[in-house]
């Protein structure tokens, strides 16, 4: 067994070893006869067992109503972390529901910049067909001029 390094627990063990055989002789050795001894050990054992089982009993009691606080602690955590992850989802879908609108919101500012694209590309394509059929017709006058001059 562990030593305790001063040494009471040494003798703490021997008087109690000491005190049962002290009450065991004091049994044994009392002027009683068997059947009194006998009496007045089953008197004691039944003192004893009923105080255990009062102890048992109360510690039964006292368990039931911990674990009874425990289980509606408990009831109420769940409910409480039931709440924040209700909260939690209603903010994630509002989240979600506006980053869907910002996402619509930049599909059509972008849509509508790619429409002002096209239509400047068509006006300088047409600026462009207009600048070649100029360039055209005056190739053909100056081809024109050329021939007759020749």
């Amino acid at each position: 067994m562990a030593q305790n390094g001063d040494g009471n627990g040494n003798f703490l063990r021997g008087f109690l070893i000491g005190s049962i055989m002290g009450v065991v002789a004091g049994l044994l050795f009392a002027p009683k006869s068997g059947k009194e001894l006998r009496a007045d050990i089953k008197g004691k054992g039944e003192e004893a067992f009923d105080k255990a089982r009062e102890a048992y009993s109360e510690a039964r009691a006292k368990a039931k109503v911990i674990i009874d606080d425990a289980k509606e602690h408990a009831g109420e955590l769940k409910k409480e972390a039931d709440r924040h992850l209700e909260e939690a989802r209603q903010k994630a879908r509002e989240v979600l529901r506006g980053a869907e609108e910002k996402a619509a919101e930049a599909k059509e500012r972008a849509k509508e910049k790619a429409m002002e694209i096209v239509e400047d590309a068509k006006a300088e394509a047409k600026k462009a067909k207009g600048a070649l059929g100029a360039g055209v017709e005056a190739a053909r006058h100056e081809y024109g001029k050329e021939k007759k001059e020749s």
